[in-house]
């Protein structure tokens, strides 16, 4: 529900900044992962990628909580909630004096935002439904890929400035903010006749609904092997560039363009997808995503890494394919769920990420002198999601397909 004196820009500006106090958590500490490691006694540089893809393991777990919740008793006292566990989680991320307490807090910390992160997603999908809400999606993520762009940059300039603390800081007064604005401006988006009442079946009765919709399960799915792809990436940039390449320095800047490639291709999704469909835009950006990891193989599979500049082509590349598939996949999966979106949005993010955390955790550990296992990655997942839209469209008939997927 968008107020009179809140106007639709203010509505995606808000939900964006929503998504992006996770992008600010995961994204500006990655600078600081060497030196992070070092104050708690990481000795394997490796173990470090375990500072990102724990925190996804709460995100997922979290939403299972906070999605069914929101459903009984409203999206913004959710927030509220889950942005407090976040808020006591960083403290003892702050405080933490090993790897376990560190890990411990990161989990933590991805409970807590998978209340901001998923219940956006709910409360857009309150207010709007159809192309129309891909639209209204890609534009949200267009604006909230500006924090990648930034944020190493940022956790890069705290670091040096502050130490690696101040990095945690700076997201909760981030996040302050955003609640302050939300209190203030943002109208509950569930209306009490749409409440489910509390109880322990609500997340069954939601689930059972759930699997009704094989459009659900399918996009569901290939979400998770594409968001597992690229959680390698985001765990393992700051190991390839930094060490691999020599570019620690540079690594902000780096990783601040390929966000561009991402939020660009978003943007352009804004439009194209009420032309030509969250579908079909689906299997041609799946295809562009599992083409181009084959010809980086093809040309250097065995062999050592090529120039910098022809790896970031590759990844550029790669990411705004990945731009034209986040929002839609979501968009596609909670399509037929309206009517449950709280219990829809925490299972969908739930798997999706579930599915991710043994992706990334498993071919982040064969990424050691070359991004060639990455590259791999890429491949087998999109292949993968390729197979999953196969039997998709063999599975349900025409007449069962919605306009946006035939």
């Amino acid at each position: 529900m968008i107020s009179k004196k809140q106007s639709q820009t203010e509505f995606i500006l808000l939900m964006a900044s929503l998504m992006s106090i996770v992008a600010l958590s995961i994204d500006a500490i990655l600078p600081a992962l060497d030196v992070i490691g070092n104050s708690i006694g990481i000795t394997d540089d490796r173990n470090n990628q375990m500072l990102i893809t724990m925190i996804f393991l709460g995100l997922g777990f979290g939403q299972l909580i906070f999605g069914p919740l929101s459903d009984s008793m409203g999206r913004k006292p959710i927030i509220y909630i889950g942005f407090t566990v976040f808020v006591l989680a960083s403290f003892i991320c702050v405080l933490a004096p090993n790897l376990e307490i560190m890990i411990i807090g990161r989990i933590l910390q991805g409970i807590g935002l998978s209340a901001p992160r998923t219940i956006s997603i709910a409360m857009v999908r309150d207010s709007f439904s159809g192309d129309y809400m891909a639209k209204i999606m890609s534009f949200i993520v267009a604006i909230f890929i500006l924090v990648p762009v930034v944020a190493p940059a940022l956790g890069k300039l705290l670091l040096d400035s502050f130490g690696w603390e101040a990095i945690f800081n700076s997201q909760l007064i981030f996040g302050a903010i955003i609640m302050i604005w939300l209190w203030k401006r943002q109208p509950e988006t569930l209306h009490p006749e749409h409440k489910i009442k509390l109880s322990k079946e609500l997340f069954i009765n939601g689930l059972k609904e759930f699997m009704k919709f094989k459009t659900s399960i399918a996009f569901t799915l290939i979400s998770g092997f594409i968001t597992g792809s690229f959680m390698v990436y985001l765990s393992a940039s700051q190991d390839i560039f930094q060490n691999q390449y020599n570019l620690k320095e540079e690594f902000p800047y780096i990783f601040a363009a390929l966000a561009i490639s991402v939020g660009f291709a978003t943007f352009l999704n804004g439009t194209l997808v009420l032309k030509f469909g969250m579908y079909k835009l689906v299997r041609a950006f799946l295809i562009a995503f599992t083409t181009i990891p084959l010809i980086y193989l093809l040309f250097y599979f065995g062999k050592p890494n090529p120039n910098a500049y022809v790896l970031v082509a590759f990844f550029a590349i790669q990411f705004f394919s990945i731009g034209f598939l986040f929002g839609n996949l979501r968009s596609l999966a909670m399509q037929p769920v309206g009517h449950i979106a709280g219990v829809g949005a925490a299972i969908n993010g739930f798997v999706s990420t579930i599915m991710a955390v043994p992706i990334a955790t498993y071919i982040g550990r064969f990424i050691t002198d070359t991004a060639s296992p990455l590259f791999i990655g890429f491949l087998i997942c999109g292949v993968t999601s390729i197979g999953i839209l196969i039997m998709l469209k063999k599975s349900v008939t025409s007449e069962a397909i919605p306009r946006s997927i035939k």
